[in-house]
């Protein structure tokens, strides 16, 4: 099984991207789904085609939909109902009111996004599953709901119960007069988020492919696209440089000076992405709508090659015990500087601020018990010390 997101800025070409490579993967024999989680989706109109929020077979081996997480959060409560807790210990299922209620908690429409495509993977309903993803910044969003998602069922589960109805007042309080029912949903869905955050960073089932054209604005916000994702861990195995010109372009002064511009940011792409595999897609003459236009950019994309193999596997975060008893966590951070990490450490958790995103990790108990002695970034890995337990007074 195999999951396929690609992201970047708005308007770079993640759609057409994505249904190119569901339908080159469709076209080597693999049951694919191709995906939009964007609210302004386009995913239709680049297949040529009516799209809904359930699968919709456009030919062999293909299927596509438009995920709306918001307008029909009741139809996939029961995805997520079944998936997460099928019968609690009293003996019955959520019932609608506690459905009713969580769909109202922090980050619920992003939840049920992912544990919708979680639940293919899980299901096997698919070979392959590739996600047309909104503009970075709501993506990112999206894939730091996990981690925020269960930082707040963290804190709620550490309150007493009086205090945590009356924060959870305004989510769940309406209507509820059994506040074990709510506690108890809370903790199955947190354990399903676990589950669903161990799918998304796992780089045998799930890559992450950002898409930009040779502009700077877009080269940099692709490289901080890259910075975030290694900041949550999920994995990227490649950079898709869309509408390239040809180098034959030499007719009038216009297309010579963007073909000039092009080539310059070409050489900051290759320089700044490698090691990762970049692929580069033309720019065409004419728009790139339906399954035949979509399948000719598939091939001049990738070549011969199966897009949905694993083409990078880079260097996960990983905990490492040195000589004196302490232990240093590495993290890769590329395109970061030092000057924009924050750090910040509370028993158990550490929060890793970079410009306008947080995470927020629960530190393994080895970690958890030692005081952090300040990190460094080191060939765009920051290194985060834990200082032996003799020196944190434990």
């Amino acid at each position: 099984m195999r999951i396929i997101l690609y992201l970047g800025k708005g308007g770079v070409g993640k759609t057409t991207t994505a249904a190119a490579t569901a339908i080159r993967s469709a076209e080597l024999g693999y049951k694919t789904l191709v995906a939009s989680t964007d609210i302004a989706h386009s995913l239709a109109d680049s297949l040529d085609i009516s799209l809904g929020a359930s699968p919709v077979q456009i030919n062999d081996n293909l299927w596509a939909q438009e995920i709306n997480a918001v307008t029909d959060i009741h139809q996939y409560w029961g995805t997520v109902q079944s998936y997460v807790s099928g019968k609690l210990s009293s003996g019955k299922g959520l019932s609608n009111v506690v459905a009713d209620e969580l769909s109202a908690f922090p980050g619920m429409d992003e939840i049920v996004s992912l544990l919708h495509i979680n639940k293919q993977a899980k299901e096997r309903n698919f070979d392959r599953v590739i996600i047309d993803a909104a503009p970075t910044g709501e993506t990112i969003r999206l894939l730091t709901m996990p981690d925020t998602f269960r930082w707040y069922a963290g804190q709620l589960g550490k309150l007493e119960r009086g205090v945590a109805m009356r924060v959870l007042k305004p989510v769940a309080g309406r209507f509820m007069k059994d506040t074990n029912e709510i506690f108890e949903a809370l903790n199955q869905l947190d354990k399903a988020t676990a589950d669903l955050r161990k799918t998304l960073s796992d780089p045998e089932i799930s890559s992450y492919r950002v898409v930009l054209q040779p502009e700077k604005m877009v080269i940099r916000e692709a490289e901080r696209a890259v910075s975030y994702l290694g900041l949550f861990n999920y994995p990227v195995d490649g950079v898709v440089v869309n509408r390239v010109l040809p180098e034959s372009v030499n007719e009038g002064e216009f297309y010579r000076r963007r073909h000039e511009i092009q080539q310059k940011y070409m050489q900051m792409i290759e320089a700044n992405f490698r090691p990762l595999p970049l692929w580069h897609a033309p720019y065409y003459a004419e728009e790139v709508v339906g399954v035949e236009a979509l399948s000719r950019l598939a091939h001049d994309c990738f070549g011969d090659d199966d897009p949905g193999q694993i083409f990078y596997r880079g260097k996960l975060q990983e905990s490492v015990e040195n000589e004196d008893g302490s232990y240093t966590l590495h993290i890769p951070l590329p395109f970061v500087t030092k000057d924009a990490i924050k750090l910040r450490k509370r028993g158990d958790e550490l929060f890793i601020t970079i410009g306008s995103f947080k995470r927020e990790m629960i530190l393994p108990t080895v970690l958890a018990k030692r005081r952090a002695g300040g990190g460094q970034l080191h060939d765009e890995v920051l290194e985060i010390t834990f200082l032996p337990l003799e020196t944190a007074g434990v």
